[in-house]
Order: structure tokens, then C-alpha cells, then sequence
């Protein structure tokens, strides 16, 4: 568990489990001799994921930012994702802060890919579709949304409707438009490239400045090096150039910068090495980080 400390919000990351994906989903077309310094393959060319989810607590709510694979998952399924819940699921990880599902009240979904938006409903004993946090309000991006709802051959896979359309019928989804103070000082801002309507999550309070990336940055390196993008964005380029405009707000901001899937480094800023190119700096305990 992370857990960062402000005077005006606490920001914890818990994590819903791990998956396993080909190399290739990461790094695309990265060559594995330059990839592989910063990740290791196992011996079926497997890379882990770990499902990190952010925990906001402001202005005396609660606010979760994206919810992991969720309950739902045949077993089937869960081998195919190679599932595993090395730290528990982001349900337990909110009963350790004592938290129950019924306690939150927002939650903000990043883009709708199943790793991220599953877990915002549960099956009932009846089988029956149920909100997975009942008293909460769920907003994600209106572009995303109609695209999940007409997936193509390449979509259809990831954007199930079980995980969000129950939410839109019982009123429980509020569809923004663009760039959102969501609260005060909590942004959703649009980072399109993964997909279009991909949204990114921007703390700003009291001159503290702090970005969840979602899969702007898959991987921290992916945040660093501006070329290296996932197979799995669906418009790469403006990957590139929307992580450019990003790394010029985590320098002038010198603000923290948290990543979706990295097992090895989960919050960093941006520095610069000896040759001026850019370089994440891991966040330290000294700077107000907890991790445990």
C-alpha cells in the first residue's frame, strides 16, 4: 500500500492484483534489448501488471479513481488475465483504512477497459447486475462511453457493458464533457491516445500538484520515453504528443506522478540526467510518502 499525506486530501493506492501479459502488449514496437532493462519477462515471455486504483480522500469524501478487475471474472477468465491478489483486492485494501463499499462516494473512471471499470458492478445472488459501490456517483468521459458502447473487433473484448451501462440505467453515471474540476482541486483532464477519450486525474491544492496517469504511461518508462508506446493504444501518436504536453507540467509543477501498472515504481517526479533527458526520481518516505 501507498499512501501520501496533504493537509487538504490523503491519497492512498491500493492495488486489485496482478495480471500477466504478452511482451508485446507493452512495448509494441520497443526492441526487448532496450525493454528489458526496465522489466522482466518470465519464462513464457509473460510481463506482470499490477492493477493500481487511487483512494482520494477530500473535502470529507471518499473518492476512488478507477476499480480494478472487480468479483466478476469467470475462472476462466481469471486464467486468462493469470490473476493473481499478491496485496488482496482494492476491497479488502479499503477495509484496512476501514472503509466498506457503501462508504464511497465517487468514482472516477479513467477510460472503461475491463482492468480498469470492472469492478464498478458485482453479481447479486440472483445473478443480477449490482453496483459494486451502491451510494457512490460515477463519471468518465462521454467520448469514451460512446465508444465503449459501439466496440469494434479490436474493443469488444475489453469494453463489456455489464461494467457500465447498469450505471447509466439507474442514474448512477454522469458522463462529463472534456477537461472537469470534478471537485475542488480534483481534475478529470482528457489524455487521448490510449483511446479518445481517455482520462487522466489531476490533484492541485495549495501548490502541491500530483498526477495519476492511467495509461497515458502504462509503465513509469513509458512516462519517460516520449517513442515508447503500448500496443494497446489506439491512436499512438497522439500518445506521444499528449505525454509531451505532460512531462512539460510534471516539470514546471515538479509534481508527483503515479502509474497504473508498474510493479517496480508505483510514484516518482521528473527529473533530468546528466545528458538533460528525462528521468523519473522514485518518491521518497522523506517526502512525505508512506509505503508499506
Amino acid at each position: 500500500m501507498f499512501k501520501l499525506d496533504h493537509d487538504t486530501f490523503t491519497v492512498h493506492v491500493f492495488s486489485d492484483g496482478e495480471v500477466k501479459v504478452d511482451c508485446g502488449g507493452p512495448f509494441g514496437l520497443v526492441p526487448r534489448m532496450l525493454w528489458s532493462r526496465y522489466q522482466t519477462p518470465d519464462a513464457n515471455h509473460m510481463l506482470p501488471m499490477c492493477l493500481n486504483n487511487l483512494l482520494i480522500q477530500a473535502h470529507g469524501k471518499n473518492i476512488l479513481v478507477d476499480v480494478g478487475l472487480g468479483s466478476k471474472l469467470t475462472p476462466k477468465m481469471e486464467a486468462q488475465w493469470q490473476l493473481t491478489h499478491p496485496n488482496g483486492t482494492l476491497i479488502e485494501g479499503l477495509a484496512r483504512v476501514g472503509l466498506k463499499p457503501a462508504d464511497i462516494d465517487l468514482v472516477i473512471n479513467t477510460h472503461l477497459h475491463a482492468d480498469h471499470a470492472a469492478g464498478n458492478t458485482i453479481l447479486g445472488e440472483g445473478g443480477q447486475i449490482l453496483p459494486t459501490f451502491p451510494n457512490a456517483e460515477h463519471v468518465v468521459q462521454r467520448r469514451e462511453y460512446e465508444d465503449a458502447m459501439r466496440p469494434n473487433e479490436r474493443t469488444a473484448a475489453t469494453y463489456i457493458a455489464a461494467n457500465f451501462e447498469p450505471l447509466i440505467k439507474n442514474g448512477q453515471m454522469r458522463l462529463l464533457e472534456e477537461d472537469t474540476e470534478i471537485m475542488p482541486g480534483i481534475w478529470g483532464v482528457v489524455t487521448p491516445g490510449h483511446t479518445p477519450g481517455h482520462m487522466s486525474v489531476v490533484i492541485d491544492s495549495g501548490g502541491d500538484h500530483l498526477l495519476f496517469t492511467c495509461d497515458l504511461a502504462t509503465y513509469a518508462v513509458h512516462f519517460e520515453k516520449l517513442g515508447w508506446m503500448t500496443a494497446y493504444d489506439v491512436e499512438p501518436l497522439v500518445t506521444l504528443e499528449t505525454k509531451r504536453k505532460w512531462q512539460q507540467w510534471a516539470w514546471e509543477t515538479n509534481g508527483i506522478i503515479i502509474f497504473p501498472h508498474d510493479v517496480t515504481l508505483m510514484a516518482a517526479r521528473l527529473s533530468q540526467d546528466e545528458a538533460g533527458k528525462p528521468k523519473l526520481i522514485p518518491l521518497t518516505e522523506a517526502e512525505g510518502a508512506c509505503y508499506s
